[in-house]
Order: structure tokens, then sequence, then C-alpha cells
């Protein structure tokens, strides 16, 4: 019975329907005879909505199976009790940008969430779930703030919620309050790091998460091995001093793809890098020719005195991988297998490698699919960037500025002679 009918016939005049059809229906040769009678006499619009009302009356009676008017107002109740523990879920998990510090939000932070979430959940339900959780505000609270006139902090927060979005998004999603706040300041938009990570809080936006390493590196037992010429110094005064090398994967659906990087020490500039389908000595040969390559293409031709790093991989030992070392001059350098602090810094470069790339942008499907996103990460990577350790500046602007001043200084020291 709907809604509709309940509400027009009042229920006395349904029990009354009902008992009179039962009083009468011996008066006539079919059960239906004697509802049509009834309800025409009742002023009752159809003799179905009557024949309804029978049919719910025996089944609450027991006399006819189905469900019970009460077991359905049960179930009805029960139905609508999950759907609002549903939405509130909904509305706490996309309110987690600022729930999750635990300390109660600026007024105008709940309001801009309200703003932008009242289409899909409501706002008293809204108000309802998050005054529940600490942060309390009523409806009437909201549509005084919303029916207001902006502020000039609230103009100027939509206006930097773009520039914040757009910053984030063009940056693999993976930029944290700090690197939104510095890259913004990069191109002259002059604002607060609080005031992003606020504004972060409302976008629901926030930085990328390492997660763990898979363990790719399998020595040769039979392979000689360099000395370890680094000890666990990654920080040379200049390029070219130590060069750092080790390999990732990366699962797709046509099986495992290997991806091969060597990185400049003092830059953390990937200077090189391969993709492949297995784990063997072309990969990392191709690597660093492609390293080689990229000096030379800049200039620089000498690479003597340069130490080459990486783990014990059988790959690094190969015959033909030691003889191009030698060919260019480069000294050879190798950690312990395993220890993955012997080669902290290439383990690092596949960690961001993995974090910012490849979990975010999965799955992948060929090795074609992965070698094209990572000539486009390892672009990025180099030229736009902010690394912390180069001094929120991308490895590339490094090493500019590093020849930029090493040039002053000699012309400097030519000029005074």
């Amino acid at each position: 019975m709907s809604s509709a009918t309940n509400k027009r016939y009042p229920p006395e005049l349904r029990e009354r329907a009902v008992r009179m059809v039962a009083e009468v229906q011996h008066e006539y040769p079919s059960e239906w005879a004697a509802v049509e009678s009834v309800a025409d006499k009742l002023g009752i619009g159809t003799a179905q909505t009557l024949l309804n009302w029978i049919r719910r009356a025996q089944t609450d009676a027991g006399e006819r199976p189905g469900v019970t008017s009460e077991m359905a107002a049960e179930m009805r109740k029960l139905r609508a009790e999950n759907r609002e523990l549903k939405r509130a879920n909904e509305i706490l998990k996309s309110a987690s940008g600022f729930l999750r510090s635990g300390a109660r939000p600026q007024q105008q932070v709940i309001i801009d969430y309200v703003n932008r979430y009242k289409s899909e959940y409501g706002v008293e339900p809204i108000c309802r779930v998050l005054s529940e959780h600490g942060c309390s505000i009523a409806p009437s609270t909201y549509y005084e703030a919303r029916n207001r006139s902006p502020s000039r902090r609230s103009l100027r927060d939509e206006e930097l919620k773009a520039e914040v979005s757009r910053v984030h998004a063009e940056n693999y999603s993976i930029y944290g309050a700090r690197k939104v706040w510095l890259q913004l300041r990069r191109e002259g938009i002059e604002v607060a790091r609080c005031t992003v990570e606020r504004l972060m809080g409302v976008l629901g936006l926030e930085g990328a998460r390492r997660g763990k390493i898979k363990r790719t590196t399998i020595a040769d037992p039979q392979g000689s091995r360099a000395d370890d010429l680094v000890q666990r110094r990654f920080n040379p005064v200049a390029p070219n001093m130590l060069w750092v090398a080790d390999f990732t994967y990366v699962s797709t659906w046509s099986g495992w793809v290997y991806v091969a990087f060597v990185i400049d020490a003092y830059s953390r500039r990937i200077l090189g890098w391969r993709t492949a389908t297995t784990m063997t000595t072309p990969l990392v040969l191709d690597a660093i020719e492609h390293a080689i390559w990229t000096r030379r293409r800049e200039g620089i031709a000498d690479l003597s005195g340069l130490i080459h790093h990486n783990d014990r991989g059988s790959q690094y030992t190969s015959i033909a991988f030691t003889d191009k070392l030698i060919e260019e001059g480069i000294d050879a350098s190798i950690g312990s297998t395993g220890s993955s602090y012997d080669n902290a810094l290439a383990e690092t470069i596949n960690g961001l490698y993995k974090t910012e790339l490849i979990k975010p942008r999965g799955p992948w499907r060929t090795v074609e699919h992965v070698e094209i996103a990572t000539l486009e990460w390892v672009d990025w990577f180099n030229h736009r960037r902010l690394y912390e350790h180069c001094g929120d500046v991308p490895p590339a602007e490094l090493e500019a500025f590093h020849y930029g001043e090493h040039r002053t200084t000699r012309i400097a020291e030519f000029s005074n002679q």
C-alpha cells in the first residue's frame, strides 16, 4: 500500500471497510463482488485498493503468508538507519582532511566544506554528523554565513584554491603543503605556508607517502667485485664526481618490467635510464651509456676520476659492464648485497619513482606503456620537481647554478692575473 494511499484514507475507514467485506461476503457470489460493492458504497477510489487492505489485514493476522505491517515497518526503519550510517561514513571520509588533526578547524573551513558537499549529502545531515564528531555547526549558522557578503579573505581563498589545485595536479599530485607553497612562491604567488596547509585540507589534497621496497639485487657469487669507494658518503661537492645506479621493477599486465637509473649524487639528477623485461646486463649497460651520452651532449667528454657506485647485482659485475667503465675511465664501486644503506641514494630515487609515478598511475599494460610514462616523469623530475636536498630547486637547475658559479669564479681569477 503506497504512502499516498495511507494519507488519503484514515485508518478507521480502512479497518471498517475490511470488516464490512468480511461481514457481507456470504451475500455475494465472490469475494471480488463483495469488495466492489463495499468500495463503491464507502467512496473508496478503486476496488483493488480495498482488496489490498484486505490482503494486508489477512497477512497481519497470520491467515496469509507474507511480510506483516510490523515487519515491513521495521525493515523500512532499518533501511533508513543503514542509509544514514552510510551517508555519515561518506561525510566523515570526505571531511578527513580537517578532522584528522583532532583540533576544531576554523569556521570558514567548515562552511567551505558544507558548500562543496551540500548537493551530495544535504546541509542538515552534514551539520549533524560534523557536530557529533567535535565540529559543531548548526544549519542556521551555515545559512547565515552563506548569505553574508564574502570577505576579502574568502575571495582570496577562492583564488588560491585554484592555484593550489593546479600546482598539485601539475606535479603528479605528489606534493605536500610545503612543496606546493614553495612552487607558488617560485611563480611569484605570495602566500603563507599555513594558508596552503589549510586550503589543501579543505580541498582534500595531500602529498604522496612512501611504501615498502622489493629487493631486486641478486649477487653473482662467482663474479669479481670492486671495493666500496663511497662508504655511504653521498654528498660530493660537484657534479660528475659520484654516480649511483640501481634498478627496480614494475608489474604490468604482460609481465614484469625492470627500470634502471643512473643518478648524479651531487644534484640527484637522473642522467640515464632504461626499461626492459629481463634483469640482464644490457639493462644496466644501456642506462650507463645513456648517462655518458647525456654528459657528452653537454660538452663533458672526460669522465676520468668519476666513481660509479652500485649494489652487488650480477648485472653490474658482468664483464661487459666492467669493460665499459674501464673504457670511459670510470672507477667502479660496489656496496653490500641487501644493505639498502650502502646504496641509499639510488634506493631513494627508486622509492620516489614508485611512489610518484608507478603506484598512483597504474595499472600498467606493457613495457612500452611504462617506458613512455617514465620518460615524462624523468623529464619532470630533472627540470621541474622541487628537491629538498638541492635547496628546493630542480636537479638540473642546481647543476646550472653550479656551472654558472664555477664559470664566474674562473673569469674573476683570470681577470685578477
